[in-house]
């Protein structure tokens, strides 16, 4: 837990992806449509096929939450200094003495790794690095508002050997499945948890479980904007997790007051029919899931991506014609600070880009409208976004 940060707060989430339950006869699941190459956007591949074989699991934040409220969200939230407690090492005993408890390791080289990964957590004081701090973080927050527990029994009683079997994230060990737990303890758990997060080195430690880093694969990290959300700016790490089956999924009444296990274009599309909002990394990061319509792709991707690392994508806000977020590799993305406090007016913008410039922005025409601008490949070996408007679907709540 970095105190140090003076404009943002550490925070981790989760993209919890599922295979997704039958569909009944009559109803589909249509992806977007993948847009023509219009200039500014990926040519991408042919058409994606017409059915997910998956499902993300979204929550809507309360409208009483500090920070977008009425938002549909991936399960997640701030980092508490008990995700960096040393009492940690006794519940992963049997990895500690691996490098980051044998969560796989990452090719990219430190110095261009981000801040949130880069920084030395022992010189903070915490004997936890933060690759696996920030996984538990994500695990507390997923127990806490949506009540799936990921966790599995410690690998010195089953034999696992740690980075291998722990690599792939199934519905063994969820809820009543894990240990012969009954929802009913595992409830009174998630009450513990959301009334002190430290409940939660309590519970695995009484449990004998762990919580499962090993099946979260890094996917991106995202700060807030400037002036986007008022005074709350979060430095946040994006997670992601394939299970084989929907969790049983119950939201916390407080926080979260409604869930959604829907296809990442069925998002896309209640969003931009208005239906409701999801903030703009949400929008990218479902932009890019739309790539890979089968979970098998996805799940192979997120482990072997995850080796590169990921770039820090802070969104610089600015006006042209309409409101212009600015990605790193954008032509006009800032080179430093400075650069970044005057880009506020328009004035400071040409009016239009030259021919085969860099682009990679997202405009946003009004709070449902989106339109990313890509040409530029992006690093470590990450998706592109899909780039087109959604045709309708049914769809598939829980409000």
């Amino acid at each position: 837990m970095n105190t140090a940060l003076k404009h943002w707060k550490e925070a981790a989430t989760l993209i919890l992806v599922a295979g997704h339950r039958p569909v009944p006869d009559g109803l589909s699941r249509t992806p977007l449509a993948v847009a023509g190459s219009n200039r500014g956007r990926s040519p991408g591949p042919p058409p994606l096929p017409h059915r997910f074989d998956y499902d993300v699991l979204m929550l809507k934040r309360s409208h009483k939450s500090g920070f977008m409220p009425n938002a549909y969200v991936f399960p997640g939230g701030t980092v508490d200094s008990s995700d960096f407690s040393s009492e940690w090492l006794d519940i992963f005993k049997h990895v500690r003495n691996f490098p980051n408890f044998a969560v796989a390791s990452v090719k990219q080289p430190l110095e261009t790794r981000p801040p949130i990964f880069a920084t030395d957590r022992l010189k903070l004081g915490s004997p936890i690095p933060g690759e696996v701090a920030f996984r538990i973080c994500a695990l507390r927050e997923t127990f806490e508002e949506s009540g799936v527990l990921l966790a599995v029994s410690p690998p010195g009683e089953t034999g696992c050997i740690p980075g291998t079997d722990f690599s792939c994230a199934t519905n063994e060990g969820l809820n009543n499945n894990l240990n012969g737990l009954c929802n009913k303890e595992l409830m009174k758990w998630r009450t513990l948890v959301n009334q002190n997060p430290s409940n939660f080195i309590r519970m695995c430690r009484e449990l004998e479980i762990l919580p499962n880093i090993w099946a979260l694969h890094e996917w991106s990290n995202w700060l807030t904007p400037k002036a986007r959300y008022g005074s709350r700016r979060y430095d946040t790490v994006f997670f992601i997790c394939c299970l084989q089956e929907t969790p049983a999924t119950l939201q916390d009444e407080k926080e979260i007051v409604c869930f959604q296990w829907s296809t990442p274009s069925e998002v896309l599309q209640t969003f931009h029919a208005k239906k409701f909002w999801i903030a703009p990394p949400q929008y990218y990061e479902l932009s890019r899931m739309c790539r890979l319509p089968r979970m098998s792709d996805l799940h192979k991707f997120s482990i072997q991506r995850a080796q590169e690392g990921c770039e820090q994508y802070l969104p610089v806000v600015v006006q042209k014609e309409q409101s212009m977020s600015l990605l790193p590799g954008d032509r006009l993305y800032p080179r430093s600070t400075s650069e970044d406090a005057k880009m506020n007016k328009s004035t400071d913008l040409p009016q239009e880009d030259p021919p085969d410039c860099g682009l990679h922005r997202m405009l946003l025409l009004d709070s449902y409208t989106i339109n990313i601008q890509i040409n530029i490949t992006p690093k470590h070996s990450h998706l592109v976004p899909v780039v087109g408007q959604a045709i309708p679907c049914d769809l598939h709540s829980k409000c």
